[in-house]
Formats: C-alpha cells, structure tokens, sequence
C-alpha cells in the first residue's frame, strides 16, 4: 500500500502531461493532423519508397526518385529485428506531435526524480523544458528526428548520472535504454551534442572522484557504462552501420575535388565547407533573447498590430487599410540578427532565466557547475562564425564535428542545462532557509539589473537587418523611389517598440516571481501555494510565447488527406503521368532542392540534408550551369528544346519542367540517352578532377569517362565497335531490381543512367555474377560480351543482414541483463 502511495504522485503527473500534450495539440483530437514542411517535403522524396512498402510490404532500401538514386538509410527505412524501434513506439503512444510533446515531459520530469525534486516542481519543470520554445517551433517545421532525440536527453543524463552516483545497477539499465532510444531517434547531430555535454559533465564528476580519492569506483563506472553503450548500440546496429556505410556516399563524405564549381580552389578537405557549417549562427548579443523574446524581432514571420509604425506609415501614404495589412504581413521582417532566418527566438522563459540565477546563488550542490559549464559550453559553439577562434578549433580538430551545419542548434543544450538549474534553484530555496532571502535579492538584483542594462543599451544598437536591403529592392516597384527607405525606417521603429516591449514584459515576469517568493519568506503564502503561482507564471510565459509560432489553426492543423497528400498535380505532372516509359523529370524551380517533382516522378531533386555527393557535384559542376541561360535551349515559340545537353541525356532526363505564365509546362528532351546505351569509347583520366572536367567535354552517348583510380578491371579495350542494331533496353523496374535484355554482334561497353553504389548492388548477366564499374563520374558501367543477353541488377545490402542480425543478438542479451538485474536486486534486498 505504502508503493501505491509513492506512485501516487507520479501516476498523477504522467496522466496530467498526457492530458496537457493533447490539449495543447487538441486539433489531433478532430482527427486533423499537423502540417510540418519539412514533412511534406520528405514526402514527396520518399513516396517511392512509401508506395512500395505498401504494395509489396517489404522495404526497398533504394529510392530512383530523388538525386537520380540513392539507399533510404536516412529517409525512414525499416530494418529487420528493431526492438527497441517498438519500444520507443510504445512510450510514444500518443498521436503526433503529442507524443513527441509527452516525451519532453516524461524525460525532464525523470532526471528531476533523480535529483529528489519533490513531483509538483518536478512537474512545473518538465512542462517548462517541453514548452521552450525551440523545442515547440522545431516541432511546428517538422524536425521530428530532432524532437525526437532531445526527448530522450534527459533520460541519458539520468542514467549517467546514478551510474556516477554508484547506483550502478539502476543506473546502468537506465543509461542503455535511454541510450538505445536516444540512437533510433537518428538524429546523430543532437546525439553527438549530447554526447559533448556528457564528456563536459564526466570532467566534473572525474574532478570529485580524484578529489574524494575513490579511483577505486573508475573500474565499476567505466564498466557499466561500456557494457550499456556496447549493448544500446548492438540494438541499433543496422541503422548505425548503413549510416556509416552511405555516410562517405553522401555529402557528409569528403570530396576528393580540388577545386568548386566555380573554378575556386578548395580551402580545406572537411566534410562540408566551413561557410555551410556555419551559416547559422547566433549572434553574440542576439543570445539575449534566451530571456526577453523578440528582443532581436523574434521570427521572419512575426504579425505586427494596427497600433504598428509600418501599418500607420502605410495608411499615411493612402494606402487602404486592407492594403496596409497586406504589405504590412509580408514585408514587415521585425528580425535583425545575424542568422538568415529564424523561424522563432529560442526563448527559454523569463521565470526560468531568474530561477536560474537563483540556483547559482543559492543551491549548494556542486552538480550545478557541470551543467553551468555545459551551458556556457554550448553557448559559446552555437555562435559560429561569430567566435571563429573557437568554431574553427572544433571544426578543423574535434572528430565529426565537420560533419553537421547549423551550429546554433548546439544551444538545445543550454535549453536542457538552464531549466535543470532552474528547478534545482527552485527547490533549493524551498528546502535551505540559510541566506534564502539574501540569494533571493541577488538573483531579483541580477536579472532585472541585465534588464534596465539593455534599456540603458538600447541606443547603441541601429536595428538593421541582413534583410533590410531584399526588403528595399521589392519595394522599388512603387513610383515613389523613396518609398522602400521610409518604409525600412517604420520598420525600424517597430523592431524598438518590440525590444522595449519584451523587455518590460520579461521584467515584469520576474517581478512578480520575485514578488511570490518574498512573500513565501515572509510567511504569507503556503510551500505549495507558492510553487504553483511560480509554475503558473512560467509555464503560462512560455505557452502565449509558443503560441505566436505554433497555432492550432487552419493553416498549422489540416485535413488527413491534405497532410498525407501534400502536393496537388500540375497539368505538367498530370502529362507528364501519361508516359509509361522509365526517365527521369527536372523541375527547374527550386533545382535539386525541392521535393515536389519527387513526389510524381523519378526526380533529379529531392529533400535530403544527406544527398549523394557526387551528384550534387555533377549537379554544381555541369547541370545547374548548362542550364542558366534557358532561352538557348529552349525555343520560346514552339517550347521544345534545340539543343543537346550530354550531362542531362546521361541521367536520362526527358522532361523538363518549366514554370511559364500560363504555369508549369512540361518539355520534352529528345536527346535523352535512355536507361542504357552503347558507347564507342572508354576515355581515361588520372584522378577526380580530370573525371569531372572531362564529363563536360564529352558525348556521353558515344563516350563514357572511367577514372583509373577507381577503375580496377583490366582487359578492357578503350574502343568498341557499335552498330545501329545493337541495343539494350529495360524490361522490369523496380526500385531495387531492374532486368535488362541486351543484342549486341560486337563486344561492348554499356553505360546504365543509375547511380552507382559500390555496396548492395548485385549484378548478374545470364545468371552469372558481373561487375559493376563507375564511369560518367557518377553512373553504372558494365562489359557485356556479344550476343543476346539478360543483365539484372539487384539491391540486397550485406549491411541490413549483419545489422539485424546484432541486433537480434544485442536485444536478446539486454533483456537477459534486465531480467538478471531486477531478480538480483530483489534479492539482495531481500
């Protein structure tokens, strides 16, 4: 009886974040569902591979869809034996974004029961970190895979910390479950932040070791943190080792180029250019909107009142009020940081900011050093380019950290650190009476000091935007020359008005905070009382902040069938369907970077932050400029194309989709090469470089490129003799399996407009195992004796057969160690 009476309180809590995730989202309840774009545009790349898991219900572990071709390793593919896949399904059982809503909850409400916060601070303290706003917008834009794995942060950095506290039994459990989640998340940039603060956080708890000389527990901690890792990532084995093999496939991988597309040579050989890893980045002093939200005008996309500098300036110069608001909406851009854009300030709250300060006058544990360090820490990475020093170190020395862009994400660490010191400052003053008041005033003095700090700033700073300037340029359509200036100027004044206001507004919060903890002291309100006007006040900041970036209406919750089926057929698209044959489409808007064209077609686009390398490399090289000047390609009065483009015809590309007045129109190319063709010759090159000029010099349907660095097989002549009889042509397409009849009276060489991936595909001509070779820089190639022929091709990766099979094995120890643990712990208490 007295165990229910224990789990009273938790059994409360858990119903009341289940209540409040779909309250929050209550749309979901009326069977809509949210539209993240991010979402829809994996959508449209990955509807090839949807619609064949729904026929054939098996995975194809290959798309043609997007980028010509490429494993869906990262795009949502089921693996064989993902257990532990089922168990996070299982905690988040809730409809979507409740679940993942509920697993922000659930995972800070955990680390604060490790910490012994009593449940109802506990409870105001998960739902503060689960409504910080990054968390919420990330949610709105559709970064699932990142919400997903801040989740389950604070449930490894439970379990890392009872394994420091020896409690290596719980501990240990906790740390390989929560791990094991953490790595199905697949989201490895947030796991290898995690992972960042974990190593920042070991450099306190190794300073106390040393310092209460007990190296002797260091055998006991290293082990259990190494059987639980070895495990958590045994489970997840397949997913981590196909990333791993298609990681140096992608552009994740370094080029072996030397020089950029633009005939620059490259500065460096990291994975990704250090302009594109940073190109995000916050700014030093914009960080202050931590506490004081649109104290650098919030988002791109903030709504400003009637009451507004630019709604009265447009009114003033006759526009009417119908036509101020549409200018207003969609030019007034109040943000002026430094990032490109911003979809929301990461605003932790007010309240949360002074319970912070509070706990690092007040609360006398250590720990909160480690999680102050790990908050500076990532403070100062996710300013990028703006502390260069630092960034530069990491980028050019700190394994892997080249490898992810949009450094300002690091602060999801600093989200996690400064509400865990909160909560911790919070309870603290409730439990030490020594000096509460004294801390209390130092804290009240602290925040509110920074406050009238940056009023007092106000003047130094110009409120000018990066963005101000596009702003300008798509208002000189007005006859008034000047109009764009004076609107700029409103515009400005509106950003002053909203540094002001938020400003006051933040002071206010911690006012009346301070206000209800002074009044605790003094005796005139009740502990609890207390602690729920404080977790009133702080949850309900951060909800009305949240719910400017993330609404429940129309636009945000929509139809099933909207939100399943998020692009509408063009005509184009609908013509385009009527051809039955195999080719590929390139949508010309948005080049290789939108979606949509995959969701109809086999694309040359797609939405991937992994695309294949060397195709975006041909892409940069070739396609892209062949394709500037559209008015010599293409005829403006019967809209076909009068030239040939050996590049495009190599991925046999035979419509191009081209906006016109009239809307998009498809163009039929007829210089495509097809599926595959004989060439006449195979032209030599030493390295990458001389591959990738020659690929712009040549007739691709009479001679392929081959690399002698790659290009191992040997008793291959360089000529073949072709005739027009000689062909070879698809007879079945599947994703993952292509059958081709070939007729050839001479030996030759074909080339496959497929993107060659050395591992997975299996060739066979006539049964009978056949090489596979890359030419074209990017394509198949393969020697086919004369004759009548059946060449097919399949995909069947080695690395999803090993990987479920360790991962079978790995589950299959963890419940034993699970099962082992809790049958030992009962009877040691026993």
């Amino acid at each position: 009886m007295k165990q229910l009476q224990k789990l009273y309180p938790h059994l409360l809590a858990i119903i009341g974040f289940i209540v409040i995730s779909l309250v929050y989202f209550y749309p979901i309840l009326q069977g809509k569902k949210i539209y993240q774009s991010d979402i829809a545009k994996y959508t449209g790349m990955a509807k090839e591979q949807i619609d064949f898991r729904a026929e054939n219900h098996a995975e194809p572990y290959w798309t043609n869809s997007s980028f010509c071709g490429m494993p869906t390793y990262q795009s949502g593919a089921n693996y064989p034996n993902d257990y532990i896949g089922m168990l996070d399904n299982a905690i988040r059982f809730l409809p979507r974004p409740a679940d993942y809503l509920f697993l922000y909850f659930l995972g800070f409400y955990a680390l604060m029961l490790v910490f012994r916060v009593d449940p109802l601070k506990a409870f105001f303290g998960a739902l503060a970190f689960g409504l910080s706003t990054y968390l919420i917008v990330i949610i709105g834009v559709g970064h699932n895979a990142k919400a997903h794995a801040i989740g389950y942060m604070p449930f490894v950095v439970a379990g890392f910390i009872l394994v420091f506290r020896k409690k290596y039994l719980c501990g240990g459990i906790l740390t390989m479950l929560a791990v094991a989640l953490e790595i199905t998340a697949n989201h490895f940039q947030m796991t290898y932040y995690l992972l960042m603060l974990l190593i920042v956080m070991s450099c306190y708890f190794l300073y106390q070791i040393i310092k209460e000389k007990d190296l002797k527990s260091l055998p006991k901690i290293i082990g259990t943190f190494a059987a639980a890792v070895i495990l958590a990532v045994g489970v997840n084995a397949t997913s981590l080792m196909a990333t791993k093999e298609y990681a140096d496939f992608s552009t994740r991988g370094k080029s072996e180029l030397t020089f950029n597309a633009d005939g620059s040579k490259k500065e460096s050989n990291i994975a990704m250019d250090r302009s594109y890893i940073t190109e995000y980045s916050y700014g030093i002093v914009e960080s202050l909107n931590l506490f004081a939200p649109r104290l650098f005008g919030g988002g791109n996309n903030e709504k400003l009142t009637d009451d507004s500098h630019v709604y009265n300036f447009m009114l003033n110069y006759g526009a009417s009020p119908e036509e101020a608001r549409e200018l207003t909406d969609n030019y007034a851009v109040t943000y002026w940081g430094d990032q490109p854009q911003v979809a929301a300030p990461a605003y932790i709250g007010a309240v949360v900011f002074f319970l912070f300060v509070l706990a690092l006058y007040h609360d006398k544990r250590k720990i909160k050093y480690a999680f102050l360090a790990g908050a500076i820490f990532s403070l100062m990475l996710s300013w990028g380019k703006n502390l260069s020093i630092v960034t530069d170190f990491f980028i050019d020395y700190v394994p892997i950290y080249d490898k992810f862009r949009a450094v300002s994400s690091i602060q999801v660490l600093l989200e996690l650190c400064v509400p865990v010191l909160a909560i911790l400052g919070l309870q603290s003053f409730f439990t030490d009476e020594e000096n509460r008041l004294k801390s209390l005033w130092k804290a009240g003095v602290t925040t509110l000091g920074i406050i009238v700090l940056l009023f007092v700033c106000k003047s130094m700073f110009n409120f000018v935007g990066e963005i101000d300037h596009q702003l300008i340029d798509a208002l000189k359509q007005h006859p008034d020359k000047a109009f764009g200036t004076q609107f700029i100027y409103a515009l400005r004044e509106d950003r002053k008005d909203l540094y002001s206001a938020d400003l006051l507004r933040s002071g206010f919060l911690i006012a009346i905070s301070f206000g209800v903890l002074y009044l605790y002291i003094k005796n005139k309100l009740a502990v609890n009382t207390a602690v729920i006007l404080v977790g009133v006040i702080m949850v309900g900041d951060l909800f009305f902040i949240d719910k400017n970036y993330l609404s429940n209406d129309g636009q945000q919750f929509r139809s099933t069938y909207e939100v399943d089926n998020p692009y509408p057929p063009t005509q184009a698209d609908s013509l385009i369907l009527q051809d039955t044959t195999n080719f590929r489409v390139y949508e010309l808007a948005g080049g290789i970077y939108s979606p949509r064209a995959s969701y109809f077609h086999k694309s040359i686009g797609g939405y991937s932050a992994v695309k294949p390398r060397r195709f975006e490399e041909v892409f940069e090289h070739h396609i892209k400029k062949s394709m500037g000047d559209l008015g010599s390609i293409i005829d403006p009065q019967t809209l076909s194309i009068n030239k040939s483009i050996p590049v495009i015809n190599a991925f046999n590309i035979k419509y191009l989709i081209v906006d016109t007045e009239k809307g998009p129109i498809p163009i039929v190319n007829p210089f495509h090469n097809g599926n595959a063709w004989f060439v006449k010759e195979l032209k030599t090159v030493n390295n990458a470089d001389e591959e990738i000029n020659a690929l712009g010099k040549i007739d691709t349907k009479n001679v392929a490129i081959r690399n002698k660095q790659n290009f191992k097989k040997s008793g291959i002549v360089p000529f073949f003799k072709t005739d027009s009889l000689a062909s070879i042509k698809l007879d079945l397409y599947k994703p993952n399996h292509l059958i081709y009849t070939s007729n050839n009276a001479n030996d030759g060489f074909a080339v496959f407009s497929e993107i060659y991936y050395e591992h997975g595909w299996k060739a066979t001509i006539d049964g009978n195992d056949s090489d596979i070779l890359r030419v074209d820089y990017t394509l198949r190639g393969m020697h086919i004796t004369k004759g009548k022929h059946t060449i097919e091709f399949k995909f069947e990766p080695q690395v999803v057969k090993t990987g479920s099979t360790v991962a079978l094995i790995s589950f299959i120890v963890m419940v034993l160690v699970i099962i082992g643990g809790v049958y030992f712990d009962n009877r040691k208490k026993t």
